[in-house]
């Protein structure tokens, strides 16, 4: 309780993950049903999406680690990493997350694990080159947000089920690709029927998990800017790093961009167009302007990218 408190609780973002995880629920039932029903073997179904939920769910942290070539350090390597870690905990009253650190230049920074006692926290080598001491702190005061909101481990389970949907499509694409000639009629029509309904979950579960990420990631602005009381310099943090991985060739951002929902900010190289409404992030000017009405709030100097579109309008 007393660590919501000084991370500023947001019962919206609460809501919406409520709501969230509740219509995935009614998804995810409608899905193992129809599949026991379409396969004829409820314990195979039950095992196997069970034991997938379990694996993805307890090690989504090294799953991620491991991805990203991301790696534990200790204090004596990474001092001033820790440092940060620690004074952000202490005043957000929380659990220090194990810190670690990927060694790649494009800048960015990640939280995962199943619950405040299971999390890590990873920047990435070209974020520590890149930021001041401020900026950083900034960065991952918002990391900090979602493990304690535990919008993080919601996002996890939530995608569980987008990933199983989209994994049968491809199994059944495949099988039938390949192992299509061997089988009867009434066969190929249960493939059929299996691929339609798994691409329906799919597409229904992307849709959920894009509009609660968008969300949970302004709620970790706004939870870190109060927390730190300097959104500027979280606002300076975010112009820096998205224009910076936007001159990162498209071809080195491929790898990361599996994990865009868990990311500062998205791996995707450019500002989007029509695919902003299926980022998992909202779009760079509107975290500026929310930073900015917090900064005016909090009477502190205007945040750096907004004094140019209020004098454009």
């Amino acid at each position: 309780m007393q660590m919501q408190s000084r991370f500023r609780s947001d019962r919206r973002l609460t809501v919406r993950m409520g709501l969230t995880l509740f219509l995935l629920g009614l998804l995810y039932v409608g899905f193992v049903a129809a599949l026991i029903v379409l396969l004829k073997s409820w314990l195979l179904v039950v095992v196997l999406i069970g034991a997938m939920f379990v694996a993805q769910f307890w090690f989504s942290d090294r799953i991620a680690m491991f991805a990203m070539r991301g790696r534990v350090v200790e204090r004596e390597e990474f001092p001033e990493l820790h440092a940060v870690v620690d004074r952000l905990c202490a005043i957000a009253d929380m659990p220090k997350p194990v810190v670690a650190v990927s060694d790649m230049d494009m800048p960015n920074a990640f939280a995962t694990g199943r619950n405040p006692d299971h999390a890590v926290v990873c920047v990435t080598t070209g974020l520590l080159r890149r930021l001041e001491p401020a900026e950083l702190e900034g960065v991952l005061a918002h990391e900090l947000s979602h493990v304690a909101h535990k919008d993080v481990a919601v996002i996890t389970i939530a995608s569980f089920l987008g990933v199983i949907a989209g994994l049968i499509v491809r199994f059944a694409f495949y099988s039938q690709l390949f192992g299509g000639g061997r089988r009867d009629q009434n066969t190929a029509a249960v493939f059929a029927v299996v691929i339609g309904v798994s691409a329906a979950v799919y597409a229904i579960s992307f849709l959920l998990i894009r509009a609660l990420s968008r969300y949970r990631e302004l709620a970790a602005d706004r939870a870190a800017a109060h927390l730190t009381g300097r959104p500027s310099a979280l606002a300076s943090a975010l112009t820096k790093v998205s224009g910076d991985i936007a001159r990162i060739p498209t071809k080195d951002l491929r790898t990361a961009q599996a994990f865009n929902a868990f990311y500062f900010t998205p791996a995707t190289g450019k500002e989007p167009g029509i695919e902003r409404f299926f980022s998992t992030h909202p779009p760079l000017r509107q975290r500026l302007d929310e930073l900015g009405r917090i900064s005016a709030e909090l009477g502190e100097a205007a945040v750096p990218g907004t004094a140019r579109r209020e004098t454009a309008d």
